[in-house]
């Protein structure tokens, strides 16, 4: 299995061959090889900045002699005006990475901004808010990384690094208690250490499950909040709870109110816009 760092290197190759094909043309048409200058990352909006970690690897892959001076990290607020770093090296390596790390920066900085948004809206609470695998397809790491950034949790990565039991696993397993039950199975045969979490549509459902065991989380699915405090009284801190489905911003805190240890919301990632940001010469 591919490391963190692997997938984000794959990512920025890909990145640049579909920008860059056999060469940037008008760069290297207009600015001579030898031309030195330098160009400040400048904040347009304000929010959560994220991916400067990643605006150095990318500028570093155009060209290592890139020197970069950071002013605002990853995390802080940052408000119009504001210049979160500068570069300085060959200008023709300034501007053939500058829109693959601004099309990153502002992609993972809209991500951190909606997540601070969301868990501040559960202020005072135990709940956290946890992303989904709704992300655009390539970008999971970095999108992920972004969340975390902001302030929310990550849920699993993927389909690899957790045992999330959905509601067409339990119908085509013909069941919640033999899906669960399969689900121990495989990881005990396989000698796999993962976490079982089980989605349920009822508080039927929830009763089923305490009484067969073997889980580690519990999902209500498409629950008000009203039923979902009932249903948080109902697993009485057996195992850890989550939130999913038809959640906004205005009705967080609800959910929060109620009990849960976790809501997931997959608007962390899939309707996201990115903080407008530009890359100027000065």
């Amino acid at each position: 299995m591919k490391t963190k760092e692997e997938l984000i290197d794959q990512l920025l190759d890909l990145a640049f061959a579909e920008d860059l094909g056999d060469g940037d043309h008008t760069t290297l048409s207009t600015i001579p090889a030898d031309a030195m200058g330098r160009s400040r990352l400048i904040i347009k909006e304000d929010g959560i900045l994220a991916g400067v970690d990643i605006a150095e690897k990318v500028l570093h892959k155009v060209d290592p002699s890139i020197k970069m001076d950071i002013f605002i990290h990853d995390g802080e607020e940052v408000k119009k005006g504001d210049v979160a770093f500068t570069a300085e090296g060959p200008v023709r390596s300034l501007l053939i990475a500058e829109r693959t790390m601004l099309n990153i920066m502002q992609r993972m900085s809209g991500v951190a901004t909606m997540t601070r948004k969301y868990q501040d809206e559960l202020k005072g609470l135990h709940t956290r808010v946890l992303d989904t695998r709704k992300t655009t397809p390539g970008m999971r790491m970095l999108e992920k990384e972004a969340v975390k950034i902001g302030g929310g949790t990550n849920h699993r990565i993927g389909l690899f690094d957790m045992i999330l039991i959905k509601d067409n696993h339990i119908d085509f397993a013909g069941g919640i208690e033999k899906a669960i039950q399969r689900a121990d199975d495989y990881c005990r045969e396989s000698g796999k250490d993962l976490k079982i979490e089980v989605e349920v549509r009822s508080l039927d459902d929830i009763r089923r499950v305490l009484a067969h065991g073997g889980v580690d989380r519990i999902m209500f699915d498409n629950f008000t909040p009203e039923l979902t405090k009932e249903a948080v009284a109902l697993v009485g801190g057996k195992v850890e709870t989550e939130s999913s489905g038809g959640i906004t911003l205005e009705n967080l805190r609800q959910y929060g109110e109620a009990g849960v240890d976790f809501i997931s919301v997959g608007a962390l990632t899939h309707s996201v816009k990115g903080l407008d940001m530009s890359f100027k010469a000065f």
